[in-house]
């Protein structure tokens, strides 16, 4: 998914939320980046994880941060990392050229998945980890004063995605690119308050800006009535994220 300058701000909020520091703790915390390595940070979009990233391995190591979205990239300017624009799945990097990666809320959007994996498998080293978090949309729970519509603006997101159940297949998907899967995580933000500055309720804007098919009349009640719940004191939200750690392995030859 390519965002252009208002979704790639929004975007930029949304990573900024307490609820996506806990995520890119999680991520960071299994990749475990060791100091002097080279990281690739795939779909890295404002660089959030990028930046926290270079911090891990130090002024000996090297990241870079690789996006489709010129506008996410221009938002992203970090004199620690190296940044990156794809212009597909095709990543223009030499064969064996990083020790680990990361790729988060990336390949629900990617097609074909398959192509996307093997380049992921190419540009890794032997022996080379990656920590892949993607969101099954089927996984959440949204209270609403109108549960069809609620249904409609979320069947307008998923229509944006790729696959917007990726985690169910994601383990043979990587098995069938070559990757040992080491572990499987699941990551749920909880938001029953919906907090002006919450990651649930800065995704009222942005997912209804982004749902397809739904009309803006819809949308904008949608939007309202989840508001008047958040003020209310009757807000709930909840959606699963899921973390695979899969490996290059050691192939005979």
């Amino acid at each position: 998914m390519r965002y252009d300058e208002a979704p790639a701000r929004r975007i930029v909020a949304l990573s900024e939320t307490v609820e996506m520091q806990d995520q890119r703790r999680r991520v960071i915390d299994l990749l475990a980046p060791e100091p002097g390595s080279r990281v690739l940070d795939v779909g890295c979009g404002p660089g959030h994880l990028a930046a926290e990233l270079a911090e891990a391995v130090g002024s000996t190591g090297r990241v870079c941060g690789a996006d489709v979205s010129e506008e996410m990239l221009a938002l992203a300017d970090r004199p620690d990392v190296e940044f990156v624009h794809l212009k597909g799945v095709p990543m223009p990097f030499e064969d064996n050229a990083f020790d680990a990666a990361v790729a988060t809320q990336v390949y629900e959007f990617v097609e074909p998945l398959a192509d996307a994996l093997g380049e992921l498998y190419r540009v890794l080293r032997t022996g080379g980890r990656v920590v892949i978090l993607d969101t099954d949309w089927d996984s959440v729970v949204w209270r609403s004063s109108d549960d069809a519509r609620m249904g409609r603006v979320l069947d307008g997101w998923r229509r944006r995605v790729a696959d917007p159940h990726l985690p169910r297949v994601l383990t043979r998907c990587l098995r069938e690119a070559g990757f040992e899967v080491a572990r499987r995580d699941a990551f749920t933000i909880f938001d029953p308050n919906g907090h002006q500055n919450s990651y649930s309720y800065l995704q009222i804007e942005h997912l209804g800006a982004s749902a397809i098919g739904v009309a803006a009349e819809e949308v904008q009640a949608w939007a309202a009535d989840l508001r008047e719940l958040a003020s209310r004191g009757e807000y709930f939200f909840s959606v699963n994220r899921y973390l695979f750690l899969a490996t290059k392995p050691q192939r005979d030859v």
